[in-house]
């Protein structure tokens, strides 16, 4: 998630729905036999071999989907979440790494952060009305519709001439990839069991083993070989390859449970226009929607407005912005408790200290994430000394220790049955790295003191992006998956934006300062170039005056970032405390049919 974005993921079947042991939650309906299966369901449980029907529409067509598939349909599932991983990793790899070279094309280099507010702003306000579009509507459809917008977010990106338009544009790709890597998780959680559930997200989340590598050399072969605009361009392609044949086999097994008998679409209601209009405001939760998504984006809007504003923060309209946005969305949370007659996530689960525990150490992490991350590969480029790739790889630590930590994470889990455990060591070891980072994150330092920070910063942050997911969906029924996950994701998006906000600031007022108080009087001239564009900072020679002047100024601002980064996660040692201590072994109801 991400990250994380930032990161964000099976024995096999034959035990009953009823064992808490059982490795997989129904027995397979095989050949001609489930129909059979169907009509002849045990007198005792009948639910077992329908959806349930206290459920959601969307819901019920996902657990159709499981109950009529066979064991390969599961399988090629769990490939295409894994090869849309692969694609998405290549994607974090590559415009991570050409971002930087595009703003710096516009002469933004310094505005990196105010992009990334925007894009976490707008997709934050898109996570609730998506999962009551997954549960209303369907998980194939809202899959679709998001394949759709990060399509065009990169047609865009890679056509844009102005950073306005590239602007726009990541707000198209932000919505639409997270709301790819969103739908994909509330399918993982939908085909597997809760104890396996931890297998399975590190079994998708391994392809970025493979992309720490290929996407950073490719990002490298785009910018000298090709240019960034393909770059983008090529995920214009690429993303509709790998994505709809998911689309395609869930629409294909649910027209198979259609014509089993397993699930049926809703014959005509004999509402009215009107009645059909009032109908879908209440299904989708319309003004709960509305109010969060208006108030969230009001109230994060002022943090990239802040710098541009005639009095900064002290300016009305900033301070009339958060402030109506934080009472709009406190307005969502009480309409949502006390009014919504289909609140997207019921009161017992929106005040669980479960779920909330989770939801805070997920914001903190990623506020004090985005804190010092913003900057990183071009720190590496100017005081290190990387090229593009090699920066890239240093940058994907993070995928590489997590490909092979989850699945160590996900079987302790599996055999234990409990997660919280693990948050007592991933959290001192988060902290520990950040705060040796200060130390060798400055000019002068060998590179491998870098990576050692960057493996323990890696070892917490991985593990708590899996803790988080699973701590929610302990806590709730499958009806709710996809509103807890989204409430988890919101606060992780909302994380992230906070965190690049705060590292703008620290930038603008540190980073700009040290370069005209370190530079050389014959470079001041040139001061506001070499802040906005980072192929200007590389052009001064290694071991020159000017390199030397500006990798100072790096370190200056750098240390400042990951001091607020380590004085805001140290939130989270309080945090940890409030999730229960659930074991995840035992069966929840949380699916049907065929599952790993």
């Amino acid at each position: 998630m991400a990250i994380l974005d930032k990161l964000r993921p099976k024995p096999a079947q034959g035990a009953r729905d009823e064992d808490p042991e059982a490795i997989a939650v129904a027995s397979p309906p095989t050949g001609n036999s489930a129909g059979a299966n169907v009509a002849n369901a045990p007198a005792e449980k009948p639910e077992d071999a329908l959806p349930n029907q206290d459920t959601q529409h969307g819901v019920q067509k996902i657990e159709a989907v499981t109950l009529s598939w066979t064991k390969g349909s599961l399988a090629a599932l769990l490939i295409s979440i894994w090869v849309i991983f692969l694609t998405n990793g290549l994607r974090l790899a590559i415009l991570a790494s050409l971002t930087p070279y595009v703003t710096s094309e516009f002469q933004s280099h310094s505005l990196l952060t105010i992009i990334r507010v925007v894009a976490n702003a707008m997709t934050a306000a898109v996570y609730i009305p998506m999962a009551k579009l997954l549960d209303v509507w369907g998980r194939a459809e809202g899959f679709l519709l998001m394949v759709g917008s990060a399509t065009l977010g990169v047609i865009l990106m890679a056509t844009s001439n102005g950073l306005a338009t590239f602007c726009a544009a990541q707000v198209f790709y932000s919505i639409g990839f997270a709301g790819i890597i969103y739908t994909v998780a509330v399918l993982a959680a939908d085909v597997t069991s809760l104890r396996n559930r931890g297998l399975a997200f590190a079994f998708t989340s391994s392809p970025y083993m493979i992309t720490a590598f290929a996407g950073s050399r490719a990002a490298e072969a785009f910018y000298y070989n090709v240019n960034w605009r393909w770059g983008f361009g090529s995920f214009a392609i690429i993303v509709p390859g790998v994505t709809i044949p998911l689309f395609v086999l869930l629409k294909y097994n649910l027209r198979k449970a259609e014509k089993r008998g397993i699930f049926l679409e809703k014959e005509s209601s004999g509402r009215t226009f009107l009645q059909s209009v009032r109908h879908v405001i209440i299904e989708f939760d319309a003004p709960g929607v509305f109010l969060f998504a208006g108030g969230l984006t009001v109230f994060l809007l002022p943090f990239t407005l802040a710098t541009s504003a005639p009095n900064g923060w002290r300016t009305g309209y900033i301070i009339g912005m958060i402030i109506t946005g934080f009472i709009v969305l406190v307005l969502f949370a009480l309409y949502e408790v006390y009014v919504a007659p289909a609140p997207f996530l019921k009161n017992k689960f929106l005040l669980d200290r479960t779920v909330i525990g989770a939801c805070l150490i997920d914001l903190t992490y990623q506020i004090s994430y985005y804190c010092w991350a913003s900057y990183f590969t071009s720190f590496l480029q100017v005081v290190n000394n990387l090229t593009v790739a090699e920066a890239g790889y240093v940058n994907s630590t993070f995928q590489i220790v997590s490909g092979v930590l989850l699945f160590i994470v996900g079987f302790l889990i599996y055999r234990t049955g409990r997660f919280k455990w693990l948050f007592y060591f991933t959290v001192p070891i988060y902290t520990m790295g950040l705060g040796l980072m200060i130390y060798f994150r400055r000019p002068n330092q060998h590179i491998g003191y870098l990576i050692m920070c960057e493996i323990f910063i890696s070892m917490g942050g991985s593990v708590f992006i899996l803790l988080v997911q699973l701590a929610v969906l302990a806590a709730v029924d499958h009806q709710h998956v996809a509103a807890v996950l989204a409430l988890l994701y919101v606060s992780g998006t909302v994380g992230g934006a906070i965190g690049s906000t705060i590292s703008g600031t620290i930038w603008t007022n540190t980073f700009l300062g040290a370069l005209q108080n370190n530079l050389p009087a014959s470079a001041l001239p040139d001061v506001l170039l070499i802040y906005r564009s980072l192929p200007k900072q590389l052009s001064y020679p290694v071991g020159s005056i000017e390199r030397l002047a500006i990798q100072e100024s790096y370190g200056y601002a750098q240390a400042r970032m990951l001091t607020a980064g380590i004085a805001i996660f140290s939130l989270s040692f309080g945090w940890m405390f409030l999730i229960r201590n659930l074991n995840v072994s035992k069966n929840t109801g949380q699916t049907r049919g065929i599952v790993f």
